[in-house]
């Protein structure tokens, strides 16, 4: 069983940075990645908003930045940990049937997709429900869709499918946005895309597949909406139960953690989206990892 000097859990961009910093400083490196690598960031159909690079898909930065970390010999593998204890003075993530060791654990498991809780969502999920739009778009092609949602997400996700689908509807349960003003701006530009705000989807409707939904205002009245997709972007929610142990987690079951990213277990970092703090973006992402690389190499220095 071989041992690394840091294993970093997850493949987005604060991991993939992470392993950037620690190859740089001549660490040994496995990143765990358990779908694909460069997190929600890929599924991004357009990134305006990262210094010195005034566009790019998010699949093509993923695809790069994942290069640039294998090129300086940073090791790969695809698995879900499914336990993480501290044993010996390093660490030992479980994925699969394999038992991975480290000296130091840097922790950049991102969030996932927080869903709506309604009666048969999970059902009608890849049959009309979606939680990327990049992903499925093309699979809507000149039809009615939805997209649920007030931020940034939201908004990319109605811009891109306004230049698929015949309509985009986008209800927000507030009556003001929360995305960045460039985004609304363009979205309103749209002839095909339509805002209720002060709205919520009640009810999922359809049999087979979805064929529509139920809104209710914040007054109260209930109508019910044609559509053949509806894309849910609610923001997201941690999936850091399992490291529990080894990092404490806030209210929201987020990793708290000082800015140096480091956790209540020494040689434990967390970096990321995954971890307490008042933004994420893909900047906040790879400052992230870059501390968290730079703070562990540090710790494993002075042991």
């Amino acid at each position: 069983m071989s041992e690394y000097d840091i294993l970093i859990v997850g493949g987005g961009p604060a991991g993939l940075t992470a392993a950037i910093y620690a190859r740089r400083a001549g660490k040994s490196v496995l990143v765990l990645e358990g779908t694909g690598f460069g997190g929600q960031i890929a599924s991004s159909h357009l990134v305006e908003n990262y210094p010195a690079i005034p566009a790019i898909s998010g699949a093509d930065y993923s695809e790069t930045l994942a290069a640039q970390a294998k090129a300086l010999g940073a090791e790969t593998r695809f698995g879900r940990v499914s336990a993480a204890r501290q044993e010996d003075g390093g660490f030992v993530l479980t994925a699969g049937k394999k038992e991975l060791t480290g000296k130091a654990l840097i922790l950049a498991t991102g969030a996932k997709h927080r869903k709506l809780g309604l009666p048969r969502e999970e059902e009608l999920a890849g049959r009309g429900i979606s939680y990327c739009a990049v992903c499925d778009g093309a699979f809507f092609k000149g039809k009615d869709t939805v997209v649920v949602g007030g931020g940034d997400s939201a908004l990319q996700s109605a811009l891109f499918l306004a230049g698929v689908a015949k309509s985009v509807t986008l209800i927000h349960r507030r009556e003001e946005l929360r995305a960045q003003d460039a985004s609304v701006a363009a979205a309103r530009e749209r002839g095909n895309v339509t805002f209720l705000l002060g709205s919520r989807v009640t009810e999922l409707l359809g049999e087979q597949s979805l064929s529509g939904v139920m809104v209710e205002d914040s007054a109260g009245s209930r109508r019910e909406l044609a559509a053949d997709g509806l894309f849910i972007e609610v923001g997201q929610e941690p999936d850091n139960e399992i490291f529990a142990q080894l990092a404490e987690l806030d209210q929201g079951g987020y990793f708290r953690s000082g800015e140096d990213c480091r956790t209540k277990t020494p040689g434990v970092f967390a970096a990321g989206d995954c971890r307490a703090k008042d933004l994420r973006q893909l900047t906040t992402a790879v400052a992230d990892g870059s501390v968290a690389a730079t703070a562990a190499c540090r710790w494993l220095d002075g042991q």
